[in-house]
């Protein structure tokens, strides 16, 4: 779908709004309490590289689904056949499953028509929830960020066009220990409330291994604008199931493990890690279990799983704090 070419080509600046599925229910409306008493949780899915990587997300998608998590997101993969699959596996959850599907939306790399096109095939798979991020350099996170031509600069400005394409729910990103391209938390923090001001309902944080990052970052905000500070600020985790997990989760975070975690696993490790892997992976699943625990009862709205496309870590830590988990045999 195009909104220009569909619906005839708007103003300039004015996209026409564009009516949606009715019906499809919205993150925030997932949140709270679930009726066993437990607080909802939720998954990450990356898009898959290969016909044997999507398989595998296949499996960890249905084992999820026995779990009724309150939403799936799917990570963005840009350019070619990675964007493609991406966005044919995003409406294939949304279609074939009954989990909630929530699609990322970067601006990086994409013209604003791009981007409306984006969303317009997303529409058509019957998505109405979006995560809008601006996104990294291709090949090089903390590389250079360069606006396309005709793109956007900001996420802010993004939420703003995706709120005005039609009726979606719209989610962002958060940093508790701020984004790396932000002089200082303050300046984060403001960044942050001017893409709730735009049309955001809630943020996803990055993932962090010291809860006192997330408390700070909700009283921050809270601080910065009341209002917006009520919008739920959904933190992220990330089990750590070996040493090559905590090189990825540094990856993905632009941040370095705490001392504390590192020593913990460290001290598993012993001086032969390869024989040592299962009482590493027993240290990562125990200091993610106690981080959403402590995050439970500061009052989290929700749990936010990195998976990397497998189930058996999430199923493990939700396990131990106690979430009724159908028996079935889970990947790795």
């Amino acid at each position: 779908m195009s909104f220009d070419n569909v619906r005839g080509r708007s103003t300039p600046g004015r996209p026409s709004r564009t009516p949606q599925v009715s019906g499809t229910p919205s993150v925030v409306g997932q949140l709270g309490r679930r009726p066993d008493g437990t607080v909802p949780f939720s998954v990450e899915f990356n898009p898959p590289r290969d016909e044997a990587a999507e398989a595998r997300l296949w499996r960890a998608a249905r084992e999820f689904e026995r779990m009724h998590p309150a939403f799936v997101s799917m990570t963005y993969g840009a350019g070619g056949s990675t964007r493609d699959r991406t966005a044919r596996i995003t409406g294939q959850l949304a279609r074939e499953t009954t989990l909630l599907t929530v699609a990322h939306l970067t601006a990086v790399g994409h013209s604003v028509a791009e981007l409306r096109s984006i969303v317009g095939s997303y529409a058509d798979a019957g998505i109405r929830n979006m995560l809008v991020l601006r996104g990294d350099p291709p090949g090089d996170p903390l590389g250079e960020w360069r606006k396309h031509p005709d793109g956007v600069e900001y996420a802010e400005e993004l939420v703003r066009m995706v709120c005005e394409l039609g009726d979606f729910h719209v989610g962002v990103a958060s940093f508790p220990q701020g984004h790396y391209r932000s002089p200082d938390l303050d300046h984060d923090t403001r960044y942050l409330v001017s893409k709730l001001r735009a049309g955001a309902e809630y943020s996803i944080t990055q993932m962090f291994f010291d809860v006192e990052h997330y408390l700070r970052l909700r009283d921050r905000v809270a601080a910065c604008d009341p209002e917006q500070g009520a919008k739920p600020i959904i933190p992220e985790l990330m089990p750590i199931t070996s040493l090559r997990t905590v090189q990825r989760a540094e990856e993905l975070s632009g941040r370095a493990l705490p001392e504390s975690v590192m020593r913990r696993l460290d001290r598993a490790a012993g001086a032969d890690p390869e024989a040592n892997r299962a009482a590493v992976r027993e240290v990562g699943i125990e200091i993610a279990t106690e981080i959403a625990q402590r995050l439970i009862d500061e009052g989290a709205p929700c749990l936010h799983f990195i998976t990397l496309n497998f189930a058996r870590a999430t199923t493990e830590v939700l396990t131990n704090l106690g979430y009724t988990v159908t028996p079935a045999v889970v990947s790795a």
